[in-house]
């Protein structure tokens, strides 16, 4: 099995802050995937309030950027034997519903 990781991405910063019923909607979905034995890490939401860049030369400042059209909500790690297999897991996931997107990437280990 490989792991990806789902980086969850809003086109909308009041989709920062989900309701009771999408958290619900969510935590159900997330409950599926652990169901189906691909969970390997849940990750953590992001904030995309409170954030710092560190550029070259330890130059630090503000993030996320509002001139950026998604911000990163959160990630998680899945194993699936293919990144195909990723994609249609990621395609069942809630976040569609307000206008949000997945990026399915597979992660790199050493010596793998």
């Amino acid at each position: 099995m490989k792991e990806f990781a789902l980086v969850f991405r809003l086109d909308d910063m009041n989709n920062a802050k989900p309701t009771p019923e999408e958290i619900k909607e969510r935590m159900s979905w997330l409950g599926s995937v652990s169901a189906q034995n691909k969970l390997v890490d849940k990750g953590m939401g992001l904030s995309a309030f409170n954030a710092k860049v560190v550029g070259m030369d330890e130059v630090v400042t503000d993030g996320p950027f509002t001139e950026i059209k998604e911000f990163i909500g959160g990630f998680m790690i899945v194993k699936t034997e293919t990144i195909e297999e990723a994609v249609e897991l990621a395609k069942t996931n809630p976040i569609f519903k307000t206008g949000g997107s997945i990026e399915v990437r597979e992660v790199i280990k050493p010596n793998s």
